[in-house]
């Protein structure tokens, strides 16, 4: 086997790695796989709508870019535009932040806090 390069992508909120996960977890470096780790911090609260939409989107990205060199740029283009699209599903509200998260960041902007009205 050839000595691969793992090849990345690291955003604060979406990992994409040029690599497939062994039986222990480990990342074994693939010019044919690509692995995508969202919201590694478990920084926002997910329903499985939204999360499937991120997965969308990253397949769509992967399949525009086909046929070009699997390079870092190509790599962190898409993890940029997941980045992006994650944001606004936080500005529609499809995703919220988790308030019990280890770091409370507020990377994508301050959260909207419903007001009691009584």
């Amino acid at each position: 086997m050839d000595n691969l390069m793992l090849l990345k992508s690291t955003t604060r909120h979406i990992r994409i790695f040029a690599a497939e996960i062994d039986r222990d977890g480990e990342l074994v470096p693939s010019n044919q796989v690509l692995t995508l780790d969202v919201d590694p911090d478990n920084e926002f609260n997910w329903n499985e709508d939204a999360l499937q939409k991120i997965y969308r989107k990253f397949d769509e990205l992967v399949e525009s870019s086909s046929g070009g060199d699997l390079t870092d740029y190509n790599l962190r283009r898409i993890g940029s535009d997941l980045e992006h699209y994650l944001r606004s599903l936080l500005q529609k509200g499809e995703i919220s932040y988790n308030l019990s998260a280890r770091v409370a960041n507020y990377s994508m902007g301050v959260p909207q806090v419903a007001l009691d009205e009584k």
